[in-house]
């Protein structure tokens, strides 16, 4: 497992490379690559295509054979990056691990969907057209019965001895040491997140901590930096799962950002404990 996600990873960072939609092809070359996987995997896979000043893009829908729609749970991540940086943990980290999962649960225990996001990054971030929120006008008004909830996965390849904390979330008493991972929900999302919790505490191999914030995170709006603040703001209960991104890791949107500073090790184990908390949500 483990060498299957570093293949990933230096698939997308060294012989792709950036993968931005503001510079060369890295972006649509990256598309190709999860595309190919999701399918060698034995998924069904749709294009999401839309336009984004005029070059197409998209995001990819990855389902289970045999698998109809609704009330489905996502597990996502995006896979382009700012420019100039290889992205090992922002975002290739998430999308190996997605990869990974997807191929230990192509038959899932309930109805699973795998999306691999584009544009999360700038310049796109926010806007109509960042990938999670181009899904999600897509799907429209069914959204609250189509997705049950979704599992965004924003860097999480990164260890270190020691990390950074705002102050309030100093003040809560999380660990110093940056070995855990880290679930954060919103308020509509504590059911979802105490469900995966459970999952996870079921693998000693990985520490988790979590956080449920308020007022879909802008009061603290480093907890909203990706894919799941799309569905916080359509009332879908969502949460991250996080190395906590640059409180932990010093490379974050650097050109340094590069597979060898990767945690390989805790990357399988969260793809251990993802697979024992969607038994749990089944």
């Amino acid at each position: 497992l483990e060498e299957a996600l570093g293949n990933h990873v230096r698939v997308l960072c060294q012989e792709i490379g950036p993968r931005s939609v503001l510079e060369g092809d890295g972006l649509d070359r990256a598309r190709d690559y999860v595309a190919a996987s999701f399918t060698e995997a034995g998924f069904e896979v749709e294009e999401q295509a839309y336009d984004y000043r005029g070059r197409r893009v998209a995001n990819l829908i990855a389902r289970p054979p045999g698998q109809g729609g609704g009330d489905t749970v996502i597990i996502g991540a995006h896979y382009d990056t700012v420019p100039a940086s290889p992205g090992a943990d922002d975002n290739a980290s998430a999308v190996a691990v997605l990869l990974e999962t997807a191929r230990r649960l192509v038959r899932p225990p309930c109805p699973l969907t795998f999306i691999a996001f584009t544009l999360e990054e700038p310049p796109a971030h926010t806007s109509r057209w960042q990938g999670s929120r181009a899904y999600l006008r897509a799907i429209g008004r069914q959204g609250r019965r189509a997705v049950k909830a979704a599992i965004v996965l924003e860097m999480v390849g990164f260890t270190a001895p020691r990390q950074n904390y705002p102050w309030a979330v100093r003040w809560l008493g999380y660990p110093a040491e940056g070995n855990f991972i880290g679930l954060i929900g919103d308020g509509r999302s504590r059911a979802l997140v105490r469900s995966v919790e459970q999952g996870f505490r079921k693998n000693p191999g990985l520490p988790v901590e979590t956080l449920c914030v308020p007022l879909r995170g802008w009061l603290l709006p480093a907890t909203r930096l990706s894919d799941h603040a799309s569905f916080w703001d359509r009332g879908i209960p969502a949460l991250m799962v996080c190395d906590t991104a640059f409180f932990r890791n010093p490379h974050y949107h650097l050109p340094s950002d590069r597979p060898e500073t990767l945690d390989f090790e805790f990357m399988a184990e969260l793809v251990r404990s993802l697979e024992l908390a969607v038994a749990e949500l089944a």
